[in-house]
């Protein structure tokens, strides 16, 4: 299987299948996990990286996993192929801009994927369609079981899995939810969802995670603590936290609904439209116009266009997608020009 093979088959946490699916985009859970005997990434040599990412990729190949995944190097990889896989959420910015040997091993479906030498050693994923605490869980737990039996850890039992950040050592798991939260954005109510879910430690991010902007009104939630605290305590907090997200985001749909109800459709309307028109756009305000296109389609304003398209377009009208459709590196002015081409081709 070849990168560009991937943009035929957007993955499954695009479906807009899941649970809450109108509101929460995708669950994740990822672990940080390092191999014992060798240095932190952040302290690792050239050569140590090397060793690191045969030892590790040798002994994937070799498992029951190994004929599942796909294994693409990165440190051979051409920017736009990084760039690409950072919009599929299959690798971070870290990982896609950082030096030295590594590497992503990730399932067709892009369920299941691994990060090798990014800031730990594995950073194991599970990317799952809508709110899916339990079951992204059940699936990363067993497959950190599957890697555990082929690599031996670095592990303390007062402190737990050892990381190379002190804040993910513990269990090293990391819970995010992506929303999309248009009502909430709309009616300026977003600042007091951020102030609560402060309070309780949890972190508010961006379309693409750590150190990123909300774009398209979507927003990640995750929990900051993984010290001194078990899995289930940190998937307690986040359950508890979601549905209130949930509840509050479509209360504001009903009443914006039932107030507001031609001011919205000629907001959607509009948005639509100038996707089906536009000779050239850019990537931030075509974020921004899907958004008002999904809050459409959930509101039952738009009747014939699939949740699913829209989600998939989030992701195919960004600069690497593309260029991988065009097949061929483009300026700035000339994506724009093709995502616009692009996006009329698919809406109309």
């Amino acid at each position: 299987m070849e990168i560009d093979d991937l943009i035929a088959q957007p993955g499954e946490w695009l479906s807009g299948e899941g649970p809450e699916s109108d509101i929460v985009i995708s669950t994740r859970l990822r672990l940080a996990r390092n191999i014992k005997g060798f240095p932190f990434v952040s302290r690792a040599t050239r050569e140590h990286k090397s060793k690191i990412l045969a030892h590790i990729t040798g002994r994937l190949r070799k498992s029951a996993l190994g004929k599942q995944l796909v294994f693409f190097n990165l440190h051979e990889a051409e920017a736009v192929d990084r760039l690409f896989l950072v919009e599929r959420h299959l690798i971070s910015k870290e990982h896609a801009n950082s030096e030295g040997e590594r590497s992503v091993a990730f399932e067709p479906a892009e369920v299941r994927s691994i990060m090798i030498n990014e800031e730990d050693h594995l950073r194991i994923q599970v990317l799952k369609s809508g709110f899916a605490t339990t079951e992204a869980y059940e699936e990363v737990s067993g497959l950190d079981d599957l890697i555990e039996s082929q690599l031996d850890y670095a592990f303390s039992p007062r402190y737990g899995y050892l990381t190379a950040c002190p804040t993910n050592a513990g269990t090293g798991m990391r819970v995010s939810i992506m929303f999309h939260l248009p009502a909430l954005v709309m009616t300026r109510q977003i600042e007091k969802v951020f102030q609560a879910v402060s309070k309780i430690h949890l972190a508010v991010r961006g379309l693409f995670g750590e150190g990123t902007q909300a774009s398209g009104d979507f927003y990640q939630i995750s929990n900051q603590v993984t010290l001194g605290v078990s899995e289930n305590e940190i998937l307690d907090k986040v359950r508890k936290v979601v549905p209130k997200i949930i509840e509050y985001e479509r209360n504001i749909r009903e009443t914006i609904s039932h107030e507001s109800k031609k001011t919205i459709e000629d907001r959607v309307w509009r948005a639509l439209g100038t996707l089906q028109s536009a000779r050239s756009i850019q990537s931030e305000e075509t974020l921004n116009l899907l958004s008002q296109v999904r809050l459409g389609v959930n509101m039952k304003l738009i009747s014939n266009l699939p949740i699913q398209t829209v989600n998939e377009l989030f992701i195919q009208s960004q600069p690497a997608h593309i260029q991988k459709l065009e097949g061929k590196i483009l300026e700035e002015e000339e994506r724009d020009i093709a995502r616009a081409a692009f996006l009329r081709k698919r809406l109309n």
